[in-house]
């Protein structure tokens, strides 16, 4: 029986598709992400379902839709009980490993992976709870982003994803040597921090780029008598209200957060090489994506939590040359189709059927011909987030984007037509039937009510237990990784020779 592919998923954090050469971006220089590119299958149409990094991850993880499993916010818990990726790819015979950031939130830190080689960057606690009261959260972002903006030497960014690469090439070397005692499949997923802001990188990523031919967005800071109400409540949650960035600051986050994506190319080059060398890329299938991405200045909004294209469109690029010709895909997907992808790249599309209905459907068959006439060409996304102050959902179907929500207008915009979004058509005759249609798409999907209430409840119960924790403490619960190191030292039960010589890995012979 010919032996399941082992997947390698390298998932960046804040990363618009837009900023790409793959997806036509002429400025950022990503050598190693376009050779990936050219021999893969590169979704056109991809999309986060929560323009989020906590909720989008959990939604990623268990193929469901963040508002089905609570995950509502970036501090709401992932509950034990909801199943992963890494749960369905263990039923199906595989090893997990994860190494990097998942912003997982509450007492599991592992979510079904067998092991996690690094801690979490962000807090496992209910600190960073939603709260619809309020107009600007505590941890909002301000104007240290473009007054900080530019090269520098070190970062805690930095530091973690260095390790997050350091270890990740450490786990390929362990299962080149064979480590896990068997010869299961594996699944390892590197997630990394960057090219989230701070838009600082070092130095030498910095002047890659010539100042002078940073672009700049392409839409400015819309009029506030022409903005949709949720930009304008998301400016005041940014600082951004009464705060314009100069065009000079912009260039100058921009440029920074190219740096960015071109540090995040180099150590996904170092960890693709890595994969060579070994002999293990032959039956890897490489998937690379991210949790949402950016919006960089577009229509004068930044960072994410908005379904402008900035925020919401993704890269998607998956790669084995063994079975999936390099093509295009125009279909609309998103992050929870991995789950049921993951399972049919396992071997077992059925599988993704063993515990909850997931709301992810199995891309293989794109995979492999770049056309699939039975998938339902609509994804669906959710913000319920500080700052919504309601449900905001959306529904993409083709090129029309509906978006709906329990305090805001509606709107709709057709991509094909207008592909920076400035023209909402919702009251236009012409798409009165596309409306009524993704509308019922919505109510099929969401009860706006009742979710508004499921929101509110689990935001009030999670403000009061961080309130109590603040005044009288609370449980750690972060994960506290091994000591990889640790592992491979000489130690009184084992003789030299063969401890020294015993976990050598040669040069893969061609």
């Amino acid at each position: 029986m010919t032996r399941s592919p082992n997947i390698l998923l390298i998932q960046v954090d804040q990363l618009a598709a837009s900023f790409l050469p793959a997806y036509g971006n002429h400025v950022a220089k990503t050598p190693h992400l376009d050779a990936l590119a050219g021999r893969s299958v590169i979704f056109d149409a991809a999309y986060t379902n929560f323009a989020l990094c906590a909720p989008s991850r959990f939604s990623m993880l268990s193929g469901r839709l963040a508002s089905e499993i609570g995950a509502f916010d970036n501090g709401a818990e992932f509950v034990s009980s909801t199943p992963t990726f890494a749960h369905y790819l263990r039923a199906a015979g595989y090893h997990t490993a994860l190494v990097g950031k998942m912003h997982f939130v509450g007492a599991d830190q592992l979510h079904g992976f067998d092991e996690r080689l690094t801690t979490d960057i962000y807090p496992s606690s209910f600190g960073w709870t939603g709260d619809w009261t309020q107009v600007r959260e505590e941890h909002s972002n301000d104007a240290r982003s473009f007054e900080l903006a530019g090269p520098l030497l070190r970062t805690v960014q930095m530091d973690y994803d260095d390790e997050v690469a350091h270890r990740s090439k450490r786990k390929l070397y362990d299962l080149a040597r064979g480590s896990i005692d068997d010869d299961r499949p594996w699944l390892v997923t590197a997630s990394f921090t960057h090219p989230h802001d701070p838009y600082q990188c070092r130095p030498e990523h910095w002047d890659l780029y010539d100042a002078d031919a940073i672009d700049l967005p392409i839409v400015g800071r819309i009029d506030e008598a022409e903005c949709d109400p949720y930009s304008l409540r998301l400016r005041t949650q940014y600082g951004l209200s009464d705060f314009a960035p100069s065009e000079a600051q912009i260039r100058r986050a921009r440029h920074g957060y190219y740096g960015s994506i071109s540090y995040i190319d180099d150590l996904v080059g170092d960890l693709l090489a890595t994969l060579r060398e070994t002999g293990l890329a032959e039956n890897t299938v490489i998937v690379f994506t991210t949790d949402h991405g950016d919006m960089m200045g577009e229509r004068g909004l930044w960072y994410k939590k908005t379904f402008f294209e900035g925020a919401s469109r993704i890269p998607l690029m998956v790669s084995w040359p063994e079975r999936f010709d390099p093509k295009r895909v125009s279909d609309n997907v998103s992050l929870v189709d991995l789950v049921p992808t993951f399972c049919g790249l396992a071997g077992d599309a059925h599988l993704a059927e063993a515990a909850d209905p997931l709301d992810g459907r199995n891309l293989v068959p794109l995979l492999e011909t770049g056309e699939d006439p039975s998938l339902d060409d609509t994804v669906y996304g959710e913000n319920l987030a500080e700052g919504a102050t309601a449900p905001i959902l959306m529904v993409k179907r083709g090129s029309l984007k509906f978006i709906t929500s329990g305090c805001d207008p509606e709107q709709l915009f057709d991509l094909d037509e207008d592909p920076f979004e400035m023209r909402n058509v919702a009251d236009s005759p012409e798409y009165a039937a596309s409306v009524a249609d993704l509308r019922a798409a919505a109510v099929r999907r969401w009860d706006i009510e009742a979710l508004h209430e499921q929101v509110a409840a689990s935001q009030r119960r999670r403000r009061f237990l961080r309130s109590v924790a603040a005044a009288t403490g609370s449980p750690d619960w972060s994960h506290v990784p091994p000591d990889q190191a640790g592992g491979r030292v000489l130690r009184d039960d084992e003789t030299y020779n063969d401890w020294a010589y015993g976990f050598s890995l040669r040069e893969k012979e061609d």
